[in-house]
């Protein structure tokens, strides 16, 4: 252990003494560019007098920088982005200024202006080598942010030993399916969760709602009610607003909605840390939070997240470097795709690359160093969501070699933050989980050359696209709208319909959601079939599409499939008729949303192969999620051994809302500050709040 510590503090002091001396030669170079930036007298010096010279100056610049920066930086957390640009380059010009003052010989010299740009470029170099030197050395990073931690501890007083209950951090690695964590672990991708599954930590499945996408799961599990979320996006007659899960505005609403059908902050109302999620879960923490994104108060400024990771110009190089690495990856992984002729495929150029690059590298690291200082900060508990494989997997595939990588750095991720636990002030338990897993497949438009929207218009009798018209669906559907109105084939384009007859499709994953703004209330089949007759015969044979559910005036509601088959929902069992093939639970899925005040007029489920656990995403995702139909329903749960099984023996773990309860009941047995158990119960589907909750 002695020996370790020497050499880890050999490697230290290697590292400064390379970065000195790159930052003196640095200097040298600056002063031969610039005219108005000087290290010898006006009557010249000898080259080992001006290199004497500049190895001070470079030296007390970087001592100032060190000792300096921390404290200016919690100022500089408080002011809007672009005036800490602003003042970073002048605080930088100014610790040079007072460098050079303090080079003993007295022969440094630079204007205002110039030593703005001089210390900008030397900051730039120093970063870059000493990034270059420990890129990989994560085992330095956690003791730096250790180090920073304590000192933190120590000047508020707080006991910097380590004791107490356990801690609890949720790791949400969005979008990896039970079945893709499996294959995952079984390929060697993630060696540090295969050393946890089975040793120390107990791995479940469960089953998301119909809608099985980040917004409905997470606001169920952070929030402990989901209701009234039919999918990712959706339209609501009464504002004539289209809700859309990851605008900030939306999610915000979503969360207030949340909060008063349950009584209750969320999981994290205690001592909570909220990292790059939808949702606040109650936390206090922010990090990267989209529900509390728009607001300016010092308190909930979610982007402070941004500024206290890249106040340190070390992570602001080491990831900049990641983030153009990734950049060169996708175009590269892409090339590959188009030059081998990869089926199924969709373009991913534009600033796709560069989202990509965000999602995979900026988020992860700082929603990774956030997680750890939380750590080392000793909070209850910490609920952090970990996007990457989920956004390359809708576009690459969830079975795809590039998703495969991105797992593979996100276990090395998760090493990172076990490790952390070891200079924790108090133990931690880690739960991994996720929100729900992708579905491959072709796109709908891709498969059929025309989109959902691009049908439903055409089964309304209303103009579509030239391309949609040349199409086999399109033709059908136009055919079918002229028998059943006994209408000729039109010789040239239809008059345009009225502008409030023309309905709102929206796209899900592969679930669809059409609604008709005209129509007050929700639309029942007989409605639909007086003023479109031919939609719904041309949706429900459509082989793209799985079922159809719309409500209905003589049964309540009904599910619609191929060959006329209906099925009034509450009649609907598993494995039978329209939903034959979609699994377990896809009934008690649909009944659930089908008693949502904003279910749309009708949802629309595509089609699902069992045998290849293919759907058809009615957007433009070959990995999809959403709907039903295969992995993207079965999302997984890892927890630590000494907690409490999630279900009794025999029974599954269904929807977000019970995840929710599993996690409360976890956070009562690390005996810390926790939800308190009866606070948070959602509210039956269909009834009122209780007031006193």
């Amino acid at each position: 252990m002695a020996a370790g510590r020497w050499r880890r503090a050999g490697s230290a002091l290697l590292r400064v003494i390379v970065v000195w001396a790159v930052s003196t030669l640095t200097m040298l170079a600056l002063a031969g560019i610039l005219p108005d930036f000087q290290l010898e007298s006006d009557n010249g010096d000898s080259a080992t007098t001006v290199a004497i010279t500049a190895g001070w100056g470079a030296a007390a610049f970087g001592l100032l920088t060190a000792l300096v920066w921390p404290l200016v930086v919690r100022a500089l957390l408080l002011v809007p982005a672009l005036v800490l640009g602003l003042l970073v380059f002048f605080l930088n010009g100014s610790l040079l200024l007072v460098a050079l003052d303090l080079i003993p010989n007295g022969r440094g010299a630079s204007n205002p202006e110039t030593a703005v740009v001089v210390a900008a470029v030397m900051s730039a170099v120093a970063s870059a080598t000493s990034t270059a030197l420990a890129v990989r050395d994560d085992e330095a990073y956690r003791r730096r942010l250790s180090r920073l931690a304590s000192r933190r501890r120590r000047r508020r007083g707080e006991d910097t030993g380590r004791g107490g209950p356990h801690g609890t951090v949720f790791l949400q690695l969005d979008g990896v399916g039970h079945a893709a964590l499996l294959r995952a672990v079984h390929d060697g991708l993630m060696p540090t969760v295969a050393g946890w599954i089975g040793s120390t930590h107990r791995l479940d499945a469960w089953r998301t709602d119909w809608s099985s996408q980040t917004g409905a799961s997470q606001l169920g599990i952070l929030h402990g009610s989901n209701h009234d979320i039919p999918a990712f996006r959706w339209y609501e007659k009464e504002t004539g607003d289209v809700m859309v899960c990851n605008r900030p505005a939306s999610a915000a609403e979503l969360q207030r909605r949340a909060v008063a059908r349950t009584g209750h902050g969320g999981l994290l109302s205690m001592d909570g840390a909220s990292r790059g999620n939808l949702f606040s879960g109650g936390a206090d923490e922010l990090a990267l939070v989209l529900s509390v994104a728009a607001r300016r108060d010092r308190d909930h400024r979610s982007r402070a997240g941004y500024f206290a990771y890249f106040s340190d110009p070390a992570n602001a190089v080491r990831t900049a470097i990641s983030f153009f690495a990734e950049v060169g990856r996708e175009i590269g992984e892409s090339t590959r795709a188009r030059a081998r002729q990869e089926e199924p495929r969709i373009k991913r150029g534009g600033l796709y690359p560069f989202i990509r690059a965000f999602a995979t590298v900026v988020e992860r690291d700082v929603v990774v160093s956030a997680v750890i200082g939380d750590m080392f900060a000793g909070r209850t508990a910490v609920y952090a969501d970990l996007v990457a494989y989920d956004e390359v997997a809708h576009h690459s595939g969830p079975h795809s070699r590039d998703a495969a990588k991105v797992l593979a750095r996100l276990d090395r991720s998760l090493a990172l933050i076990a490790k952390a636990e070891d200079h924790a002030p108090r133990p931690y338990r880690i739960v991994l989980l996720s929100d729900h897993g992708q579905s491959p497949g072709q796109t709908f438009e891709g498969r059929y050359g025309l989109t959902l929207k691009d049908l439903v218009r055409a089964g309304c009798g209303l103009p579509v696209s030239r391309r949609a018209q040349r199409t086999r669906s399109g033709s059908e559907a136009r055919a079918a709208v002229r028998v059943v109105l006994h209408r000729p084939a039109p010789a040239g384009d239809e008059t345009p319909p009225d502008p409030g007859s023309d309905p709102v499709v929206l796209a899900s994953g592969n679930l669809g959601l059409i609604s008709f703004p005209g129509a007050p209330g929700r639309m029942t089949r007989e409605q639909l079939d007086r003023r479109h007759p031919a939609l719904l015969p041309t949706l429900a044979n459509h082989p793209g599409i799985g079922f159809l559910l719309l409500a209905s005036e003589r049964h309540g509601s009904v599910v619609l499939g191929p060959g006329g088959a209906e099925v009034p929902v509450d009649r609907l069992a598993d494995g039978e008729g329209p939903l034959a093939g979609f699994g377990p639970g896809a009934a008690d899925a649909v009944r659930r949303t089908d008693r949502f005040p904003h279910v749309a007029d009708v949802m629309v489920n595509s089609m699902y192969d069992p045998e290849t656990g293919a759907v058809h995403a009615f957007e433009g995702q070959i990995g999809s999620h959403g709907g039903l139909g295969g992995e993207q329903s079965a999302p997984f749960l890892l927890a630590p051994l000494d907690l409490s099984a999630p279900v009794d023996e025999g029974q599954e773990l269904v929807g977000a809302e019970q995840v929710h309860g599993v996690l409360r009941r976890w956070l009562t047995e690390c005996q810390g500050p926790e939800v308190p158990l009866g606070a948070a119960v959602p509210v039956p589907d269909g009834a009122a709040p209780d007031a006193t909750a």
